[in-house]
């Protein structure tokens, strides 16, 4: 049974969203306050974790910080601040999503299945691929560059697998999104202005001047393969 943890210090939302997951198959666990979050998440280790930024003893990106330092399981954050920006510091801090309250269990429960589905399963691939000093091969989800393994998120690795299945080709911001986060984020290109962002760091020598993850301004990003 795949599991869920939620980290919410609001007990009616807790007990909501905690029935519904229930409902769809899923095991959870709760926690009221980061100390607590990060005690169930070490111990629990779920397949995903949905985040409230505001917690009574820390602010909800900490968790995020503390939990990427040995983790990559999806973190979708339900959180009430709606401001672009912190959605980009979620983002960037390395959430997978950002949901804002009050929110469609409808939607949350998409959301969830969806991160699941790709986590779980991602993409059947054999694909071994060299760009410059990185070395890819999808089969074993192993990327590493001038020998050292490079640690991607679940969303960062998604998305550098669409890039290379379609290498080559220009994905608008339209299509990355629907490929790598799914139906109803069709207004949240900064997310994959983030990620992208996120590789280019990650993956490339000089990310301000990007050799492979390319920018087609006003339209999108491809992923250019130099011939040897």
């Amino acid at each position: 049974m795949k599991t869920i943890l939620i980290i919410e210090d609001e007990a009616h939302i807790t007990r909501f969203i905690k029935s519904a997951m229930e409902q769809e198959g899923y095991q959870v666990f709760t926690a009221d306050s980061s100390n607590r979050g990060l005690i169930e998440a070490a111990s629990r280790r779920p397949d995903l974790l949905i985040l409230d930024l505001g917690l009574p003893d820390a602010d909800g990106c900490d968790v995020i910080l503390d939990i990427r330092t040995w983790s990559s399981l999806p973190i979708l954050v339900l959180s009430a601040r709606s401001d672009e920006q912190d959605k980009i510091k979620a983002l960037n801090l390395g959430a997978d999503d950002y949901l804002v309250k009050p929110f469609s269990m409808g939607e949350l429960i998409a959301r969830v299945n969806a991160h699941m589905r790709r986590w779980q399963v991602g993409y059947e691939t054999s694909v071994e691929l060299t760009l410059g000093n990185v070395s890819i091969d999808l089969a074993q989800r192993q990327v590493s560059k001038n020998g050292d393994n490079i640690h991607l998120t679940p969303i960062e690795y998604r998305l550098l697998t669409v890039l290379i299945k379609n290498a080559e080709k220009v994905m608008t911001h339209q299509q990355l999104l629907t490929e790598v986060w799914g139906k109803g984020h069709n207004h949240q290109e900064h997310y994959v202005r983030i990620f992208m962002s996120n590789l280019r760091q990650k993956l490339e020598d000089n990310p301000s001047r990007p050799n492979y993850f390319l920018t087609e301004i006003g339209v999108g990003y491809k992923l250019h393969i130099p011939k040897p």
